[in-house]
C-alpha cells in the first residue's frame, strides 16, 4: 500500500498538482494535509487528519466505478471522515471555488489549527 501511495505522489494529475501546491506546507490558513495517504485498504488524495476531511479529485474514470467508490466513500465515513469531491476539470476551471469550498468545510465548527 505504501509503494503505491508513493507512486501515486510521483504521477500526480494537473488538478491534483495545483490543489496540493494551495494545501502544502500548511498554505490554506495553516491546515495540514497530507497527499496520497492511506487510510485502512483504500489511498485518498488529500486529508486534513485532525479535521478529518478528505479531498478527493474525480476524473473520466469515475464515472465509471461508481459501485466501487460509493463503498469506499461508506467506509471511509463509517471511520468517521467527512469527503469532499471535485471534477478535476471544475479544479482547473474553477480552483478558487473550490478552495474555498474546502476552507469552508474545514471552518465548520472548528477550532483553529
Amino acid at each position: 500500500m505504501k509503494s503505491l501511495a508513493q507512486a501515486l505522489r510521483k504521477n500526480m494529475t494537473d488538478a491534483e498538482k495545483w490543489v496540493w501546491a494551495r494545501l502544502r506546507n500548511r498554505e490554506l490558513c495553516g491546515w495540514k494535509f497530507r497527499r496520497q495517504h492511506p487510510i485502512g485498504p483504500f489511498i485518498v488524495d488529500f486529508v486534513c487528519i485532525e479535521k478529518k476531511l478528505i479531498i478527493e479529485l474525480d476524473g473520466g474514470q469515475h464515472a465509471e466505478n461508481l459501485e466501487s467508490d460509493a463503498k469506499r466513500s461508506e467506509y471511509l465515513r463509517e471511520k468517521g471522515y467527512q469527503m469532499l469531491r471535485f471534477w478535476n476539470n471544475d479544479v482547473l476551471k474553477e480552483g478558487e471555488v473550490v478552495l474555498e469550498a474546502i476552507l469552508s468545510s474545514l471552518k465548520e465548527n472548528a477550532p483553529s489549527p
